[in-house]
């Protein structure tokens, strides 16, 4: 057989494929199968982009741990000393389309996905090490806060900064976002971190919550801003590039992987709450424990099918590991596969790349790209097979200890702490650095928005909020008083309607 011979998507051979049936006079004929074929296929080729990181480069490559943690989980990815798990990983921008450049300030993505014996496990990740909200009701208003105007469908700085500074909490990563590691130099040299917390539990019953770090063993580098900007000019796919002809040079970027381990009794008296996503627990108090180390030695040799197909979701948990009552994590849980259920169909999990690399078994059937077995069972309870479950696999129990109600947290003095810590850790340059940005992008804002900002900065620190103000030439003494009032007074004395 020819492999090479030109067919149908169907297999049917075809006489040609440079042009249509037609007559003398140029009329096609409707008859002409192997056109409409190739047309209804490539009117197809492109799936629903993702809604938050829709461009991104991945590699494949393997995870090897170095420690045996069996004290804490019985999850073999994390036990099994030695052994080479395969791996894929997906790099991505937050708020871009899948056409928008690589060097922009945004956080980036860094989702790992393990192929186990025991199923896949993914530890969906951002570069930076906390988030802008703690609730997962205000992710879709985020979202669309930080995107492009639904009118003129232009980016909108009043959106983007009316929600942040209603949205307090956020100012931790803000601090990040806008500070030098806020244009990583591609993916090699920026750091991952799980940001939610998750919960671990041994052979025992014991269990723990952690935090997974991935660092960097390029080290870190970043771009200034006009770096960024020409960067994008000239190669809006810079950090994909770099990334491949890196892989294909032999140059394998690597990744310590670490963990943060805190015990329920700690969770209880910590002076952060440890499931809040815009908090990062400190590894001075919580020091990070090295258990592998992740490398990438292999690009995809087709990107739509390894890499644009691939499908991460935070509830791919393998037996040893399990969710915590991080509020963030609970809802990416859901959200995160329901998205793929959206883009490629129920049974994406029929995706090569998807796949598991244990055997499936349940009474799930039918759907796109369904593959049910020749088998008239397909319900449960029943008597016709012999069907086990693991015992392996617990749920660490929540606690409720208080009436269940829909309220979100109020703001805090603790809330401002860590901002605090990250902004004083830096030195003047990096002030001065971190400052222009924000005022650069607040710029755009309406005043009583500048304002509003100017003074949740202030409130973080005098310093900090001083300098954003004078960059924006706005009244200090104002600035000074706002800072002074409760969230909802420094709202309504700024025009929230």
């Amino acid at each position: 057989m020819d492999d090479n011979l030109f067919t149908k998507r169907l297999g049917e051979p075809v006489s040609g494929d440079q042009a249509s049936e037609s007559d003398a006079e140029g009329n096609i004929l409707l008859r002409d199968t192997v056109l409409t074929d190739k047309l209804a296929a490539f009117n197809r080729e492109r799936i629903p982009e993702r809604v938050v990181h829709a461009k991104g480069w991945g590699a494949h490559g393997e995870f090897v741990p170095t420690k045996d943690m069996s004290k804490y989980t019985l999850a073999g990815l994390f036990t099994k000393v030695g052994k080479k798990f395969r791996t894929l990983v997906r790099f991505s921008t937050v708020a871009g389309g899948r056409d928008s450049a690589d060097t922009v300030r945004d956080p980036r993505g860094f989702a790992v996905k393990f192929y186990t014996d025991e199923g896949i496990h993914d530890i969906v990740c951002n570069n930076t090490p906390v988030f802008f909200i703690r609730d997962p009701m205000k992710f879709p208003d985020f979202i669309h806060s930080q995107k492009k105007n639904p009118v003129t469908n232009l980016t909108d700085p009043n959106a983007q900064w009316d929600f942040l500074s209603l949205t307090p909490e956020s100012l931790n990563q803000v601090t990040v976002l806008f500070s030098d590691q806020g244009i990583p130099y591609g993916f090699r040299y920026m750091d991952g971190f799980g940001t939610n917390t998750f919960s671990w539990y041994n052979a025992r019953g014991e269990y723990v919550y952690v935090k997974y770090h991935f660092l960097s063993e390029q080290g870190l580098k970043n771009l200034d801003p006009a770096e960024a900007e020409r960067i994008a000019g000239e190669n809006p796919d810079f950090a994909g590039e770099d990334l491949r002809n890196a892989i294909a040079r032999g140059e394998y970027p690597s990744w310590r992987v670490a963990v943060q381990i805190m015990t329920p009794e700690q969770a209880k008296t910590y002076r952060f709450d440890p499931f809040d996503t815009t908090k990062t627990w400190y590894e001075t108090d919580f020091p990070l424990t090295e258990i592998g180390k992740l490398t990438l030695n292999r690009n995809p040799k087709n990107f739509f099918n390894e890499i644009e197909q691939a499908a991460f979701c935070p509830a791919n948990m393998v037996p040893g590991t399990g969710p915590s009552p991080d509020k963030m994590l609970q809802g990416r849980m859901f959200a995160y596969t329901d998205t793929q259920r959206y883009r490629l169909g129920v049974n994406f999990n029929r995706v090569g790349v998807n796949a598991s690399a244990s055997p499936v078994f349940n009474y799930q059937r039918d759907g796109i790209l369904a593959d049910n077995p020749v088998n008239p069972i397909n319900y449960y309870p029943n008597s016709m097979q012999d069907v086990r479950f693991s015992k392996r696999v617990r749920v660490v129990p929540p606690t409720v200890t208080a009436p269940v109600k829909r309220e979100a947290p109020p703001i805090k003095d603790i809330d401002f702490v860590q901002p605090r810590d990250r902004y004083l850790a830096m030195d003047d340059a990096e002030r001065e650095r971190l400052t222009d940005n924000i005022a650069k992008s607040l710029s755009g804002a309406e005043k009583r928005i500048q304002y509003r900002t100017a003074a949740l900065f202030y409130r973080v620190e005098a310093g900090y909020g001083t300098k954003v103000a004078e960059k924006l030439k706005l009244n200090l003494r104002e600035v000074r008083r706002l800072s002074e009032l409760s969230q909802a007074e420094l709202e309504y004395a700024t025009g929230r309607r």
